[in-house]
């Protein structure tokens, strides 16, 4: 096809008679016909708005590749003989930002070794995730210990890649520039970085999320995992993760979860058990079922959800224990979740319950914020109170007798905080600790934050990590 000069959002035509489908102006989605931010495919030549016929998509870029181009002669310039002067500003600016990131604690001056990511069009929900994810010690741990793949050789072996669009499948790995980008969040050489070869390879394997329209950041956390989940049960770079996870000695066999097959990093750090407890109210008939969990969704309850701050004095202040008790506590299911009785051999009106049988080492919890009106999602913006430490989940176990009390506390490890009034609007940032500091992470800006800033977060994602030691008395 011809050249189509394209970015997400505008297109520019020198000459409209060379485009396919007629002027940029008069494009629309071939599916849902909508005009807004459209994508041509350079295979297939149709005009979509995010949905891909084929799989071959660019964005701005060619069909004689010109960007591509471009991109390779910056490549070679970079990497010439004769760009010293270049590489000396360049180290210059990193020497500024480096002292850019020198702070004052305690009078004396100490480096933020933080590093933000850079947003790329809306991907401040990815950003906040990824920033809690690396807080999380073991998890982090593991993906940074793991041998780097080298996806490229010969000549341009060692070089930075410019990654396009159209590039296949063969050199895309989710594990690997996950590696990648937790590996440059600590190294304190950088104030920001970008994760565009990561982003890349979340459009090629979660479509839900190619495009720059906001997303939700709980649902790319589930999508993120699950997908970690499924590469490291394949295998990669022929090395089998299975068989690293059995090497690593803090991730003991007793403390797997195994949800979707074989056990890995990700089940044994996040993944728990849950009995779901189903009584006929007709019969009395008790059926059980467990449940793998990656993470808990807790609904906020109805009687807290006009109280939007910690200070307002009408009425008592939802807690994190609240919410916990409102998932774990006896429900009578309504008319149109009547459960299928075996004895009965009907529907009949049943209660449900739940218990957790085994919990994580890392306990997420997810606050319900968003819910479905008639034709709206709305934002319940309420504060819900939550411990910094000493999260105590004995009293939630199915059989806490079996669990030491240091098995049962848990301490925060990050916090990711939606800030807006809607699911497809608003902003994420996230606080995490990192070796006794707190920090807030707002994409490309990272701060350090004390702990009465914390807790006044309206939570939306809480990490909490299993104690190891005894450090204090305090309780939820």
């Amino acid at each position: 096809m011809e050249c189509p000069h394209l970015s997400s959002s505008v297109c520019i035509a020198p000459d409209s008679a060379k485009f396919p489908n007629g002027s940029p102006s008069s494009w629309c989605c071939s599916v849902c016909r909508s005009n807004k931010s459209p994508w041509v495919c350079l295979t297939c030549s149709s005009v979509h708005c995010g949905s891909y016929r084929c799989d071959d998509f660019v964005v701005n870029d060619t069909k004689l590749g010109l960007v591509q181009k471009v991109r390779e002669h910056l490549q070679n310039l970079e990497n010439s003989a004769f760009t010293a002067d270049r590489h000396r500003k360049r180290k210059l600016l990193e020497n500024s930002s480096i002292n850019s990131k020198l702070l004052k604690v305690n009078g004396s001056t100490t480096a933020i070794c933080a590093t933000g990511l850079r947003n790329l069009g809306n991907t401040c929900f990815m950003n906040a995730i990824l920033q809690s994810l690396s807080n999380i010690e073991q998890f982090c741990c593991y993906f940074k210990e793991l041998p780097a793949v080298e996806l490229r050789n010969g000549k341009t072996a060692g070089r930075r890649t410019y990654h396009t669009r159209s590039q296949g499948d063969s050199n895309v790995s989710l594990v690997e520039e996950f590696r990648k980008t937790l590996c440059a969040l600590w190294q304190g050489s950088q104030t920001a970085f970008s994760p565009e070869s990561l982003f890349y390879v979340v459009w090629k394997i979660m479509p839900n999320f190619r495009g720059y329209q906001q997303q939700d950041a709980h649902e790319f956390m589930r999508y993120l995992l699950d997908h970690l989940h499924l590469e490291l049960q394949g295998g990669f770079n022929g090395v089998s993760r299975s068989a690293i996870l059995q090497e690593n000695s803090t991730l003991s066999a007793s403390n797997k979860c195994c949800i979707n097959g074989a056990s890995t990093v990700v089940t044994a750090i996040f993944g728990g058990i849950l009995q779901n407890e189903v009584n006929c109210l007709i019969c009395g008939t008790e059926s059980r079922k467990f449940d793998p969990f990656l993470d808990l969704s807790l609904d906020i309850p109805s009687q807290f959800r006009n109280k939007r701050s910690k200070n307002q004095e009408n009425g008592p202040v939802c807690s994190l224990r609240d919410c916990l008790r409102s998932f774990t506590d006896l429900e009578e299911l309504d008319e149109t979740e009547l459960y299928m009785c075996h004895k009965c051999k009907k529907k009949q009106k049943s209660t449900k319950k739940f218990w957790i049988q085994k919990l994580p080492k890392v306990l997420c919890l997810h606050l319900k914020r968003f819910h479905w009106t008639a034709y709206l999602r709305n934002k319940v913006d309420t504060y819900v109170e939550f411990p910094l430490r000493g999260l105590d989940m004995k009293c939630y176990l199915l059989e806490p007798e079996n669990s030491g009390p240091e098995h049962c506390l848990y301490d925060l490890a990050a916090v990711v905080v939606h800030h807006g009034s809607g699911v497809g609007s608003g902003h994420y940032t996230a606080y995490a600790t990192h070796e006794g500091r707190w920090f807030h992470f707002n994409d490309s800006t990272v701060a350090l934050t004390d702990e009465d800033t914390v807790v006044k977060a309206k939570a939306y994602i809480l990490f909490y990590v299993e104690r190891q030691a005894k450090a204090g008395s305090d309780k939820l």
